[in-house]
């Protein structure tokens, strides 16, 4: 195997096959290999030719190989990512050369999409990492494993080199069931769950009445998706709580799963006019005050407030917490005196 070439340059990787490696995909054999790389971006490298064996190209992703062939991977140099730089300020938690993590803020969309092409964490992430952005699949862009919707808050991890993003990825795939990864969000719903703790277990789908909609699937069909929770708080007089601050954990990761859960469970965030419209006249059961600061939250009252994972290439366990933004906790402190 070639030595490794400056980030971002273009490299090339000569393996050969061992005697307990014949009859391999190529692909799979590649992934092995190259760890650096995620399966992904090598299939890519395949399907464009870029991997040949005595100076023949091999396209096949399942072409099985045989003992004793080198097959030798060219990497491109990485290409200008495709949407623009723009200087937005960031919170930056930690950086390092291979990974980013973010407190997003509200009103900050992960990545450029319809009615939000520019303005978004991209856009600000390839301005402020410039050229420490070695290429993620071929392309100087930050590297994507999780998201947060455009109107939630919190942490948020991304990767600066391929490595880091295979790395990344394979944790966020198992959603911390290998005990690696780990995710907690803060929430304020509506009412409280019957249960102090809890899980919601209702595969999810995208609806077919409003295509921008998720929502729960009929029996049999859909995509698995369970949260689990944790009452912390309570508002309002105990026969009737209005409201309630939960925490939540994922073993999934679906669009939209937490809002669609509550929202199934009767428990809808608070300011969700999406997936909790039915709930707004509960409003008039706040004192004014609470009222006052859920006008001012003007979005669903989601946090992502602690991230916890294995650091891809040193493998340092890495843990950060992110306190409630300020329009959350000024609702948290007038709901306390709602009385």
């Amino acid at each position: 195997m070639e030595p490794l070439n400056a980030q971002g340059a273009h490299q090339r990787f000569a393996v050969d096959v061992g005697a307990d490696e014949a009859g391999n995909r190529l692909d799979r054999l590649l992934a092995t290999r190259l760890a650096d790389f995620s399966r992904s971006r090598l299939q890519a490298l395949i399907r464009a030719h870029k991997v040949t064996r005595n100076g023949v190209a091999v396209a096949e992703l399942g072409h099985r190989v045989k003992t004793g062939e080198i097959y030798v991977v060219d990497v491109p140099a990485a290409e200008p990512a495709a949407p623009g730089p723009e200087a937005i300020p960031l919170s930056v938690v930690y950086e390092d050369a291979l990974l980013i993590v973010i407190d997003k803020p509200k009103g900050l969309a992960v990545h450029p999409g319809p009615g939000h092409a520019t303005g978004t964490l991209v856009n600000a992430l390839i301005a402020h990492c410039g050229t420490s952005l070695s290429g993620i699949g071929g392309v100087r862009r930050p590297g994507i494993v999780h998201r947060l919707d455009k109107d939630t808050t919190g942490l948020l991890v991304v990767a600066k080199t391929d490595a880091a993003h295979a790395g990344l990825a394979r944790q966020f795939a198992t959603h911390g069931a290998d005990g690696k990864l780990e995710r907690s969000y803060l929430a304020l719903v509506w009412g409280v769950p019957q249960r102090k703790h809890g899980s919601i277990a209702a595969a999810l789908a995208r609806s077919s009445i409003n295509r921008t909609k998720i929502t729960v699937a009929s029996q049999g069909t859909g995509r698995h998706a369970v949260t689990r929770y944790t009452v912390l708080e309570t508002y309002g007089a105990p026969a009737k709580p209005v409201a309630s601050l939960l925490q939540l954990t994922l073993e999934t990761g679906r669009t939209h799963q937490i809002r669609v859960h509550l929202a199934h469970i009767g428990h809808p965030l608070l300011g969700d006019m999406t997936y909790g419209s039915g709930f707004k006249a509960s409003a008039r059961n706040l004192s004014p005050p609470a009222q006052a600061a859920l006008d001012a939250l003007g979005r669903q009252a989601l946090h992502a407030g602690e991230l916890a994972f294995v650091h891809p290439v040193t493998g340092k366990r890495m843990r950060f917490r992110s306190p409630l933004p300020a329009d959350m906790a000024s609702l948290v402190d007038a709901l306390r005196d709602n009385g």
